[in-house]
């Protein structure tokens, strides 16, 4: 296969960021800090220390973050068994595979997390490789996780496509010089999408399905 198709996974493929979005603000309360839930549904897509920090600034107790992350994983985790796909996300993804491109998915998730996305998504025949928060240095928005998707799938930037639903998805592929498309379905405006690189916009993967032969991933 010589061109990838990299998808971001939270909110792209599995609808989990308003899950996200509660279990955050849980870990923020235990803590004492009073953080409103539209400002971390706006910073859902950033790995965990980068939300922590864009969240409570760079002046905070850096001691706290692993507890922070601690207290919003252990609630999130009751969720595994049972993370809602997007309509479709499965069938798109064995679709794209069909058609000749290699299925890669670039996202902060690692370890059970991942595993339990993966089950919802439930298309690992489709699925070449995964880049996850435990391969890269830097999360999104940094270039570095659509990159070493890039690598894992063997192809060059301009042979690929990256999807995603956040600002620091459309942030990253345009860093590592990929075309974006996004997917309105993580709750974040078009025009901030748009803004951000995003090159076309869909409502969601079954939406990119239907509109696939006329896409960039056509």
């Amino acid at each position: 296969m010589d061109r990838a198709a990299v998808f971001d996974v939270d909110g792209t493929l599995v609808d989990t960021n308003h899950l996200h979005v509660t279990t955050w603000w849980e870990a923020f309360r235990q803590a004492g800090h009073r953080v409103p839930m539209h400002a971390i549904h706006r910073a859902v897509g950033l790995g965990s220390t980068d939300l922590i920090a864009h969240l409570l600034g760079e002046d905070r107790d850096k001691e706290q973050d692993s507890r922070l992350s601690s207290a919003h994983t252990a609630p999130y985790a009751q969720y595994f068994d049972r993370l809602p796909a997007f309509q479709d996300a499965g069938r798109l993804l064995r679709r794209l595979h069909r058609n000749g491109w290699a299925v890669v998915l670039a996202t902060s998730a690692s370890g059970p997390e991942l595993s339990a996305l993966r089950r919802a998504i439930d298309a690992d025949e489709a699925i070449a490789a995964t880049a996850s928060s435990d391969d890269v240095e830097e999360g999104k928005p940094a270039p570095e996780p659509v990159a070493h998707a890039l690598e894992l799938a063997g192809v060059p930037a301009e042979r690929a496509v990256f999807v995603g639903d956040t600002v620091w998805d459309m942030q990253a592929g345009s860093r590592a010089g990929v075309p974006c498309v996004a997917v309105l379905c993580g709750g974040v405006p078009r025009a901030d999408l748009e803004q951000a690189g995003a090159g076309a916009v869909y409502d969601d993967p079954a939406h990119l399905l239907a509109r696939l032969t006329d896409s960039p991933l056509a």
